[in-house]
């Protein structure tokens, strides 16, 4: 189980949304300075992400803005929600080519152009579609842990 600090940007009826600051773990590596990966890590370290965060055995009352926060999300459901962002469209690219190539009359070239296009969006459907599936559930989202800090309230008058 993966875990991260946060900080609460806006509470809703059903989620809470948390602010998190992107760290780099470059700097330990041995492979510093040749690496493509942590040339772009450099640009994007420190910068910050948002992130839609389910309650889970919390209750969202107990939560304000700027509350300091830890979430948590399996390990698989990163590795699983990469396949499915990342191949399921390429995929779905390549076989509308292949598709639309040997099954349909006229030009191949065009014809696997506009079938890989079209599988394209087909991917990105797909994964919109799952996404708007596994909205509210726990097992695919990141999950509220505990409240680590409370931002301090004004007394009410």
């Amino acid at each position: 189980m993966l875990t991260e600090t946060g900080r609460v940007v806006a509470v809703e009826s059903d989620s809470l949304w948390v602010e998190t600051i992107r760290k780099s773990t470059c700097g330990t590596c041995a492979a510093r300075k040749g690496c493509g990966h942590g040339l772009l890590n450099s640009m994007s370290d420190g910068s910050r992400g948002y992130v839609r965060v389910l309650p889970g055995d919390q209750s969202l009352s107990a939560c304000a803005v700027d509350d300091e926060v830890l979430i948590s999300i399996p390990e698989e459901v990163l590795l699983r929600g990469s396949m499915i962002a990342y191949v399921l469209p390429l995929l779905c690219m390549l076989g509308g080519a292949v598709a639309a190539g040997e099954w349909l009359p006229g030009g191949q070239d065009a014809l696997a152009a506009g079938g890989a296009i079209a599988g394209l969006a087909l991917g990105f459907g797909l994964v919109r579609w799952h996404a708007l599936r596994h909205r509210g559930d726990t097992r695919y989202q990141p999950v509220l842990l505990r409240v680590v800090e409370r931002h301090a309230r004004p007394e009410p008058a």
